[in-house]
This record gives structure tokens, sequence and C-alpha cells, in this order.
């Protein structure tokens, strides 16, 4: 990486504006594998509806996007070797159907973990043009594996949510489609780690993976569903760690807590995707 832990900090992401409409709130619970079962009257409120669909708390997470940024030039850093490590998001407000969104996104702190690479934490506040009223807020974790040895950063590595050593109250299945990352890859995220088949074999995958923020919408939307199926919008707080990919076509499943603790492993390769998870209901 070319930035130092100084300038890294200091480093200057444009404000975002984004005119959403219910057409992007539909695109969006289609990317996250709403709308499987045609008959299915809770998954059809997001998608079925031409006019006012309901819209997924965790849009909040691709809405006001910055893109693609750390492979900036001046910014240097090895984005081939770059994984999403853990993602949160605190809902404050409801997001409209249709309106101006405004994103700001800042590097909040960086962690040098040696060989193993450099942590980067960062945090995204949307807002309501209209209104200047906070939506949400929204803090990403990414693993930048080539980019270890930075001089003056951080040590210590931020906690992640305690499992609980009892068993899951719920394990839940849910297919992913062979094609969902090229569909989710619509909403803004566009790294070709997902489409290229040659970029993902340079990363190390046999195949492109999943979009992390897809699977955590639709391991999201399970829990939700579990704990509060008669009222998913009352959603406040999620947050996860990302334990090992994700290839499209696979099937989650997710264990579940009363308390919101949850974990997902694919079912194809009993590999663990999603670790550390705890949604918050109001």
């Amino acid at each position: 990486m070319r930035l130092s832990y100084e300038q890294l900090l200091n480093y200057e992401l444009p404000e975002i504006r984004q005119r959403c409409t219910a057409r992007d709130a539909m695109l969006y619970a289609l990317s996250v594998g709403l709308g499987q079962d045609p008959l299915d009257a809770s998954d059809l409120a997001y998608v079925g509806r031409q006019h006012d669909p309901l819209v997924l708390p965790y849009m909040a997470v691709v809405l006001g996007y910055p893109g693609f940024w750390l492979n900036a030039p001046d910014i240097g850093a090895d984005t081939v070797r770059l994984l999403h490590g853990e993602q949160g998001m605190e809902l404050f407000h409801p997001i409209p159907t249709a309106g101006e969104l405004i994103g700001k996104t800042r590097v909040v702190e960086a962690v040098d973990k040696g060989e193993k690479g450099l942590l980067l934490y960062s945090e995204k506040t949307l807002m309501d043009a209209a209104t200047g009223r906070l939506i949400a807020r929204t803090s990403a974790t990414h693993v930048l594996r080539g980019d270890g040895g930075m001089a003056n950063a951080g040590k210590q590595a931020r906690p992640a949510h305690a499992m609980p050593d009892s068993p899951p109250d719920w394990t839940v299945l849910a297919r992913t489609r062979r094609e969902q990352a090229l569909v989710y890859r619509l909403n803004g995220d566009y790294n070709p780690l997902h489409s290229d088949p040659e970029v993902a074999q340079a990363a190390g995958f046999p195949r492109p993976i999943l979009h992390g923020l897809c699977t955590f919408g639709m391991v999201s939307h399970a829990v939700a569903r579990c704990l509060q199926p008669a009222a998913q919008g009352t959603v406040r707080a999620v947050s996860l760690r990302f334990s090992g990919p994700m290839y499209p076509g696979e099937t989650l499943s997710v264990d579940i807590w009363r308390d919101g603790s949850f974990r997902a492993k694919a079912v194809e390769r009993d590999a663990a995707v999603i670790d550390n998870g705890m949604l918050r209901v109001a």
C-alpha cells in the first residue's frame, strides 16, 4: 500500500448522493434471494408490489456506496488478495422506498497483522437528503492480505460477538442461485472477484465467489424471519464475521438462537461461511 497509516486515516472519500426508487428496492431483495417461492406472501411484500414495496433494512449496506475505492491508484492496495472480514449495520429509521440518500464513508482504523495482512475498519453514514435525518450507520472490516507491515498502525483487532454454548433454537436452509453474484453486482459492487473466473483463480478461488454482502443480506433475512416473522421491519442492528467464501449455487444452513446470535455454513462443503453473528430487533 502506498499510503501511510496517517494518510489512510485521513483519506477523503467522496460523498455519494443516490436517488432510489421502488425498482432499486425490489432489485436488492431479488439479489439476496427473495422471490424464489412465488407464493411466499412475506417475500412478495418486498418483490411483488409494483408500487411502494417494503424495503429490506439490510439494503443500507449498498446505498450511498462509494464503489470499489480501495483499487484507486493513489491507495495502492493489493485488491486481488482483499477479503471482506466483517460487516455491521445499525438502522435508526426505515429506508424510504423512494428519495435521495447521501452516503459518507471514512476509514476509522487500521490494524497491522504482519504476515497475515492489514485489517482496515471503515464506517458509512446514510442520510436522507431531504430531511438530514440519519437513516443508518454501517461498518465494515476488510482484510488486506497483501498489505501487512504498516508502520504505526494499530495492533489490537476488535472483538467479535461471543456465540452461545447451547445448541441453536432453529436451523434453516437458504439456497443461493448459480447466477446470483451476477445479479447482486447490479447493486453497485463490480469487483471482478465475483464475476471473472481468471481474477477469482488469481485470488486463490476455483471460481467466482458470492459477494460477502449478498450472504449478509440472505442470512440476516433468514434470522429475522425466525425471530420476528410478522415484524421484520423492526430489525435494528446486525453484525457478523465472514469466516469463509460462499459459491453461487450452494445452500446456506443457518443456526439461530433466541437471543439473536447466528452462524451459517455452506451445506455442500460443510464449510463455515458466517460466524459470530448477532441480530437485534426493537
